[in-house]
């Protein structure tokens, strides 16, 4: 059976067993601060577990798109190395939400692992939670005796918490886990040693393939368990694993999930798979990443500095240096892999056929540029080696640097190090590696209490389409501390106040109880579908009945905003053509951005014919038209557009104005004539084939105009009132050029005359040459000085020391046959620098220093000389 085939066959049995069939959630996450990727099947159904939405089906199957590289569940640096782990994985996966438990999933499970996958039953094993004393659980007796029906006992292990409790996290919905494992290894290996002894134990060939999760429990804050009023059950196989037991495989690399990758990467550098082991490693570690890395941007999420998107871009450049090192790949070749990925993969995930050629610009643009950092690391690694040539160690902070700073990576770092005789100190390495993940474990610390329930729990109402007031209760509230602030969260039964989401920002505003008391309401997020408002204090009496009230001016703001873009993406679809999608955008009350795939630079005629249509359309005052909660088919038949990478339902909401039509949540203006003017401040490319114009309206808007025009009174001022003020300002440059060209002359001249004047005054000290010049000058002056003293001479030292901008300055020029003597201008120079309270540095033939202490600068010159000259 192929991947394929296995997939569908696994949902398929589900779909017979009263399962609605759900397509797979983007990898990415949204609206879930606790995550930035999807790590398990059950993400996208955290809100139902939570018990923050009712569940739409009772029992739902689906191949989940998943991500494991950061965090909890941090795998990236064995991916390639074994067999077995990956970043980009496939989860099959069936949940019930309060309907069957425990024994439909294991009899389901034994039926389709035995009976239609057809594998052996004496290489199963079953795992069972052998109870906890400390926290006075029993075993699961229920789970245990129902594998008592299919496997002997001597197959059905007690596990002890950490492999069979699972929990969602530190609170939350939790409970005990029963895990199937199969052994693959030959009968001779399964005879000398019984594979029992080998489950859990991190054998590569006896694994874990299902895990059968029954969620009972909710974890609270001080660590007690209460029971959950309906049992839920959450599956999880992987599609990679079973394929490697089902095809008779030794490695999940060896399955047809991997193997035609596998082998586009060899046809591209030439090398057989299962020749040799680093470049087997290196081929596997691409045939991983470029799925991760596909999957990703096909889900919305770009490479970039930040965040998930440093996750990316780090993904890629793992797989770029893996060719790089192993396989002598010094062009971009990942993006050459994308259509054997979209061949293979595109029938199960549709998103990749759609996405194949931002997908690829994306990831030759990032390859690119990090072939770019790759040849600058290496020029920074030369200049550490030449600093470092009488230790041949080189600093642990120092490699830190190149990693952190230049994302030069350190295993390059130590490869190339070791090719040269240099070592790097590990210990200080891992020192200042140590001190960044504490850095970054501190930044995302937060305390959360225990939710205080003052009123039964139900869905929040929304009501903020309609008005920006109402009355409501506090159902919940709990304390959240992180980065020493003290904030509370307040969930309530109605909400005027719209939850950040679809980059638009949350509402503000106040709850005002009957005593008059005001809460402010700073901003309002959304976690697993469930509104938050955030606050800095709590009501003295949460039970009162609360008026909530937004901040209208902010939200008028931000809603006319958030129509502008929907006009912008109109205006860009109408003008530049109908391959403009949407790829993001961030919405606030005092301006807004909008990312769209493109893959040249908008003119600026262009540009400007888009900005005069959306003012037409303000203009033409049209008024919003929505249909609210409608069948996502009928608006599809609409012509609404999706956003790049939302997941949607199956009712949605769909907003129009005139032509435009999209489907969105957010809030919007009652007519386009509200926005009064839109202005597109900057335009420019944050990605391959993706730009980004970010723009104003309304009143913001006039203040950039009135800025604008300011500025532009000033400039005729200055030009006395020119008629013509771009041919006076070209004429003052045109002067301008000729007079730095006189002053480039006189330099020269001066140079030259100095230069002179030096080599007259030479002094030999033990055969070195030593010219010294003391008085006040330009840098640029002796830095010339030096250059062309470098360029004329050998065995020479060249001292300055100066004042320049009222500070003491010096300047060291060691000439090259100097510097491979071991004489190094840098070094010298620190700890001159010391005598006029300063610092500095540089290269080993010329360096130079700046301090606070006049009155050292003679004893810093002959400091630096006796140095050179010992």
């Amino acid at each position: 059976m192929s991947a394929n085939e296995i997939r569908q066959i696994f949902l398929d049995f589900f779909s017979n067993k009263q399962h609605i069939i759900v397509p797979s959630a983007p990898m990415v996450v949204k609206n879930d601060p606790t995550l930035m990727f999807t790590n398990a099947g059950m993400n996208q159904f955290k809100e139902w577990f939570l018990g923050n939405t009712p569940p739409s089906h009772r029992r739902i199957a689906d191949s989940q798109k998943c991500l494991r590289v950061s965090g909890k569940h941090n795998d990236l640096e064995e991916v390639g190395r074994d067999t077995y782990h990956h970043t980009m994985f496939e989860m099959l996966g069936n949940w019930s939400f309060g309907d069957y438990f425990k024994k439909e999933a294991i009899s389901w499970a034994w039926e389709l692992l035995v009976q239609v996958y057809r594998l052996d039953p004496e290489r199963l094993y079953a795992t069972v939670f052998e109870g906890s004393n400390k926290e006075n659980l029993e075993a699961d007796h229920d789970s245990l005796e129902l594998w008592g029906a299919f496997l002997p006992r001597e197959h059905i292990l007690m596990g002890n918490r950490k492999d069979n409790f699972w929990e969602m996290g530190d609170t939350g919905p939790c409970g005990p886990c029963s895990e199937i494992h199969i052994d693959l290894r030959s009968d001779q290996e399964r005879k000398q040693i019984d594979g029992a002894s080998l489950v859990n134990n991190a054998h590569p060939l006896v694994i874990e393939i299902w895990n059968l999760v029954f969620i009972q429990y909710n974890r609270k804050t001080n660590g007690d368990l209460e029971p959950l009023p309906q049992k839920h059950v959450d599956t999880g196989m992987g599609l990679e694993r079973l394929c490697m037991a089902l095809q008779g495989k030794q490695s999940n690399y060896d399955t047809d999930v991997f193997q035609g990758m596998i082998q586009a990467i060899g046809n591209l550098c030439g090398k057989e798979y299962g020749v040799h082991h680093e470049t087997d490693v290196a081929m596997r570690v691409i045939a991983d990443h470029i799925r991760a890395i596909s999957f990703s941007i096909a889900d919305g999420q770009l490479p970039s500095n930040v965040k998930a998107g440093y996750v990316i871009r780090r993904i890629l450049r793992r797989a770029v240096r893996y060719g790089y090192t192993f396989l002598s790949f010094e062009q971009p070749f990942l993006y050459k892999l994308v259509p054997t990925l979209v061949n293979e993969m595109g029938s199960a995930f549709p998103e990749l056929n759609a996405r194949q050629s931002l997908i690829q610009k994306v990831i030759e643009e990032e390859e690119h540029a990090f072939l770019r950092t790759l040849a600058n690391g290496i020029r920074l690694l030369d200049s550490l080696m030449l600093t470092a040539s009488d230790k041949k160690v080189i600093e642990g902070a120092d490699a830190f640097m190149l990693c952190d700073t230049y994302g030069f990576p350190i295993d390059l770092t130590e490869l190339l190090a070791r090719e040269r005789g240099f070592t790097i100190d590990s210990q200080a390495f891992e020192k200042e590696l140590e001190k960044q993940k504490e850095r970054s474990r501190n930044a995302c610390t937060a305390e959360e209490s225990d939710w205080v329930e003052i009123h039964p729990y139900k869905p929040t109402e929304f009501v903020g389409y309609d008005t920006t007031q109402c009355e409501a209760k506090i159902l919940r509230y709990r304390c959240v501390k992180a980065k020493g602030k003290t904030m509370y969260q307040i969930v309530l039964n109605v909400t005027p106040f719209y939850a950040e989401s679809g980059g638009q920002v949350g509402d503000s505003g106040s709850l005002i109880d009957p005593a008059g008391e005001l809460i402010p309401i700073i901003d309002t997020k959304k976690e697993n579908n469930l509104p938050i408002h955030l606050s800095e204090t709590i009501p003295q009496n949460p039970e009162a009945l609360f008026i909530a009230r937004v901040d209208t001016d902010r939200r008028l703001a931000i809603a006319h905003n958030h129509t502008a873009t929907h006009l912008l993406h109109y205006a860009l679809r109408k003008i530049l053509g109908n391959h403009i999608e949407q790829k993001g955008s961030l919405v606030s009350a005092e301006s807004f951005r909008f990312d769209f795939s493109h893959y040249e630079k908008v003119d600026k005629e262009k540009l400007r014919e888009v900005e005069h249509l959306v003012n037409r359309l303000i203009r033409q005052n049209i008024p919003c038209n929505e249909h609210r909660s409608i069948a996502i088919e009928k608006a599809q038949q609409m012509g609404a557009i999706a956003l790049f990478g939302e997941k949607y339902g199956n009712m949605v909401r769909v907003v129009n104005f005139g032509d435009s039509t999209e489907l969105c949540g957010g809030i919007h203006a009652v007519a386009t004539g509200c926005i009064g003017y839109f202005k597109i401040l900057t335009e420019g490319a944050i990605a391959a084939g993706v730009r980004r114009i970010e723009a104003v309206t309304g009143a913001a808007a006039e203040k950039i105009i009135d800025h604008i025009f300011d500025q532009l009174h000033e400039i005729r001022t200055i030009f006395n009132n020119n008629p013509n003020l771009p041919q006076a300002i070209r004429k003052m440059f045109q002067e301008n050029d000729s007079l730095r060209q006189e002053m480039e002359r006189a330099l020269i001249e001066r140079v030259q005359s100095l230069k002179e004047v030096i080599k007259s005054k030479s002094e030999c000290i033990n055969g070195i040459n030593v010219m010294v010049l003391r008085d006040s000058f330009l840098p640029e002056v002796i830095r010339r000085v030096a250059t062309a003293l470098r360029s004329e001479l050998t065995g020479t030292l060249f001292v300055a020391g100066y004042m320049a901008d009222d500070k003491p300055a010096l300047s060291v020029m060691v000439t090259d046959d100097l510097v491979a003597q071991g004489i190094h201008a840098g070094n010298i120079i620190r700890k001159a620098a010391n005598l006029i309270q300063g610092g500095g540095g540089g290269q080993p033939f010329f360096a130079t220093a700046t301090g606070k202490d006049p009155n050292g600068l003679s004893l810093a010159v002959e400091s630096i000389i006796q140095q050179a000259t010992a």
